[in-house]
């Protein structure tokens, strides 16, 4: 089995729980934040739904350069959320599905102008930098969600609002 097809697996079971957290997203809720120093939910939303667009980058370049580029989706509503979302996780799958398990362990850096922020194997990013990452946002998303009385949906396991999907 190709490291992509392993690592596939994880990515469809993650981005369908992410979709799910995503569509309770409240859109009279975009700008409430619960603390001064959080992100509003729609900024932390955004930034979940572009997360995806770091497999596009892994599997299409070398190196990705934060001054230049950003991943987050722009919306105003959950309708232009959902669409970005399901736009960039579309594209995501199939350039990973298209990386060999040679693409997977050339190195892949972050960088922020001249200065390379980080740089690991193409596999190591995916899950860190995309998974990851994406998991721990979304678990901060759910915190959100509870704070503002929306029903969160089941993640790992049954949630206080609903069983496991």
């Amino acid at each position: 089995m190709k490291m992509s097809e392993a690592l596939l697996a994880e990515f469809d079971q993650e981005m369908a729980t992410t979709r799910r957290t995503l569509e309770r997203v409240p859109e009279d809720k975009f700008g409430w934040q619960p603390h001064e120093k959080s992100m509003t939910m729609g900024r932390l939303a955004c930034h979940i739904a572009g997360i995806p667009n770091f497999g596009i980058s892994v599997a299409k370049a070398d190196s990705m350069d934060l001054s230049k580029e950003h991943g987050d989706v722009a919306a105003a509503d959950r309708q232009q959320l959902l669409a970005g979302f399901d736009r960039l996780v579309g594209r995501a799958r199939s350039a990973i599905a298209g990386m060999s398990d040679e693409d997977m362990a050339r190195p892949w850096s972050l960088l922020r102008g001249e200065t390379t922020l980080f740089r690991a194997p193409k596999a190591a990013i995916l899950r860190t930098v995309m998974m990851n990452h994406l998991i721990h946002h979304r678990g901060q998303l759910s915190v959100y969600l509870r704070l503002t009385n929306t029903p969160v949906p089941s993640i790992y396991g049954p949630s206080a609002d609903e069983g496991i999907m």
